[in-house]
């Protein structure tokens, strides 16, 4: 009997754990942490409600180090068909009436709102592509940094 799968399977659930991919990042542009430290990148973790929102956390370095939570939300159009009419064959005798539901392709839009535990709230707007799980974007927050959004 051989161990050898054993730290890969160990592996492979801490880094399930952590995130993965998917998880946003913000990079300081401006503002005190970028004057302070331009080289940080702050992980964004993310849960997903639905497919098109859910629960976002992260940490803000010092000095008032902070844990903030909040949501993200993205708008993805939908285009809905209704399907009605009169069937005189034998399968669906009298007729059909449905509807149908399919995503349109292109750029949707999206934000993020989060509250830390210092009182610093953190806002944003992203674009991502339809179907995609990345997008782009900018991120302020009330202690004066503004940050690039990656995912």
């Amino acid at each position: 009997m051989t161990l050898r799968p054993l730290p890969a399977l160990c592996l492979m659930s801490l880094l399930s754990a952590c995130g993965g991919y998917g998880d946003m990042r913000l990079y300081p542009l401006s503002g005190p942490i970028a004057e302070k430290e331009p080289e940080l990148v702050i992980p964004v973790n993310l849960s997903e409600e639905s497919k098109t929102s859910g629960v976002i956390t992260f940490r803000l370095p010092k000095p008032e180090k902070a844990s903030c939570k909040g949501t993200w939300t993205s708008v993805a159009p939908k285009e809905i068909s209704h399907e009605r009419g009169i069937s005189l064959g034998l399968s669906n005798i009298g007729g059909k009436i449905g509807n149908k539901t399919t995503d349109v392709g292109g750029i949707n839009s999206g934000e993020i709102y989060a509250v830390c535990s210092d009182g610093t709230r953190v806002q944003g707007t992203f674009i991502s592509g339809s179907g995609t799980q990345s997008g782009t974007g900018t991120v302020t927050d009330t202690r004066g940094n503004t940050y690039k959004l990656l995912y």
